[in-house]
């Protein structure tokens, strides 16, 4: 049976949703992160005139967006409120979190975080398989590969392949399907399928994608004369894509702690090289809860020959 597998790394909490040796699905959370379902007060700065939204100044200080706002409530009210959506960052701006006010009578929320079993190590080479996917924001299917590009508006799958389009565009379909879980994606989601000339076939790619998205909440409109096809689904934070597309640096950064922390080896020494551009990331408290993990002193060296994405560890004597 499918099982969420949670691993509580520095800087970030991981969870994949494993059946045997396959990934079903992935999901990321960074600590501090408002995430959907929270529980929170703060005070409403600003109702917006001609409508039920408003700003809201959270306790810790951050604010965050309150939609469906009762017509009672008052500007420099206290209110009690649930996340409904984490804060996002987008190329050239940042949007608050979302939020609602809750109920005083209703049942607590899903988190939309997984409960599951907490290892040590996720199973190896997992989640190394989903990361370089989504750092790369491609997958391969036996005829090319699927493009992945996040956008303000939308997030847009691309596919490329060699084949008759009907071909390429089957073959893409469990991709797509594996894409969207893994990075968890949700929003707009525009899929560019190679044109398809008869109606039998968009039907057969239509009936495809709908059985392979089956499990996924969704709602998708039929394919057009020109091969697309658009979903949306529920957006609760911030996808893996997102984060590489605003944060691949503190991603690499966490890897890079990661591949540190799973280091083998005798030596009272652990030495973590990194490109240049990561040491700043790294946190020293971070770095301390390395070595509190390891049990050794941590070395940090950078070299900029490396790739931000491939980090080194050793361990050595001195």
């Amino acid at each position: 049976m499918p099982e969420w597998l949670i691993e509580e790394g520095i800087g970030e909490t991981r969870a994949l949703l494993v059946e045997g040796e396959r990934v079903l699905a992935a999901k990321v959370r960074w600590p501090g992160e408002l995430t959907a379902g929270a529980r929170v007060t703060g005070q409403l700065t600003t109702k917006l005139r001609g409508s039920r939204r408003g700003v809201a100044l959270l306790d810790d200080g951050r604010e965050a967006l309150v939609d469906h706002l009762p017509p009672s409530v008052t500007e420099g009210q206290s209110l009690d409120l649930v996340i409904t959506r984490a804060a996002l960052a987008e190329r050239g701006r940042f949007k608050r979190a979302q939020a609602r006010v809750a109920a005083a009578d209703a049942p607590s929320p899903a988190s939309g975080w997984p409960e599951g079993r907490i290892v040590r190590r996720l199973p190896a080479g997992m989640w190394e398989e989903v990361w370089h996917a989504a750092s790369s924001a491609s997958l391969d299917i036996p005829s090319g590969e699927i493009l992945v590009s996040v956008t303000p508006a939308m997030t847009v799958i691309d596919i490329d392949g060699v084949g008759t389009p009907r071909e390429v565009a089957l073959a893409a379909v469990p991709a797509i399907a594996r894409a969207l879980a893994w990075f968890g994606l949700g929003g707009n989601i525009g899929i560019d399928f190679p044109t398809l000339q008869t109606k039998d076939d968009r039907r057969a790619v239509d009936d495809a994608l709908g059985a392979a998205l089956a499990g996924w909440p969704h709602e998708r409109t039929a394919m057009n004369g020109f091969g697309f096809v658009q979903l949306v689904a529920r957006l609760e934070g911030p996808s893996l894509l997102h984060r590489f597309a605003t944060s691949r640096v503190g991603l690499c950064a966490r890897l890079a702690l990661r591949i540190a922390e799973q280091a083998e080896g005798h030596g009272p020494v652990l030495e973590l090289r990194v490109h240049p551009a990561l040491k700043a990331k790294l946190k020293p408290q971070w770095l301390d809860e390395l070595a509190r993990r390891t049990g050794r002193t941590v070395r940090l060296e950078t070299d900029p020959g490396l790739a931000l994405e491939a980090p080194s560890a050793q361990i050595v004597a001195a």
